[in-house]
């Protein structure tokens, strides 16, 4: 038995909470408190949902937004505008733009930003993807109605992706236009409210590296 818990399983339990980003040992322990006390069914079906999560949740084979099926809704949703494409960092970051209303393209998560200091480079990122994808798009459509949005944050690191992807990307004669500057200097989208996102994205401009 651990000095500091009065149970070995409780401790592992509080471990495995912790573990989680933004959860301290004294929040998870809490949680692992909150959750001995319910009903037993309750906890399973908790454990059960993380489990099948886990497991059964794939990434869209087109944008690699995450889904239930190869192909997510908003890749198979044959109402959007397909002729243009949000270039994202994360699965949060389309979930933000949805909720303003304003967009009504299509997606591209990068899974990341390119971050030497990290260990991440192009590679690691699903760019080569995005390049495919507007080649495509240039191809069954006359380049100067396709437009690609690097909707990626201010900082130096998104600035870095967005040129680098320009430039993988110029070739095709697409439009390529980034978020009005509503986000200030370093923002994450995540934390925008909606209607300064909202904003940026309906007033985004041309791209200039």
């Amino acid at each position: 038995m651990s000095d500091q818990y009065p149970s070995r399983l409780l401790e592992e339990a509080v471990q495995s909470i912790a573990s989680l980003p933004g959860v301290g040992r004294r929040s998870a322990l809490r949680l692992a408190l909150h959750l001995l006390r319910q009903p037993e069914e309750n906890v399973r079906h908790f454990a059960d949902s993380i489990v099948k999560m886990r497991e059964e949740t794939v990434y869209c084979r087109e944008c690699m937004m995450i889904s239930d099926e190869e192909i997510c809704p908003i890749c198979s949703d044959r109402t959007r505008d397909r002729r243009t494409v949000c270039v994202v960092e994360n699965v949060r970051d389309v979930m933000s733009i949805e909720k303003t209303g304003q967009y009504h393209g299509l997606y591209h998560v990068l899974g990341g930003i390119i971050s030497p200091i990290n260990g991440v480079g192009p590679s690691d990122l699903s760019i080569a993807g995005l390049v495919r994808r507007v080649g495509e798009l240039s191809s069954a459509n006359p380049p100067s109605e396709v437009e690609v949005v690097l909707a990626l944050s201010g900082d130096v690191e998104g600035e870095t992706t967005s040129f680098y992807i320009f430039r993988q990307i110029e070739h095709f004669g697409v439009r390529v236009s980034s978020l009005a500057r509503g986000l200030g200097f370093g923002d994450d989208l995540e934390y925008a409210d909606e209607l300064t996102l909202g904003r940026s994205i309906v007033n985004r401009q041309e791209f200039r590296p």
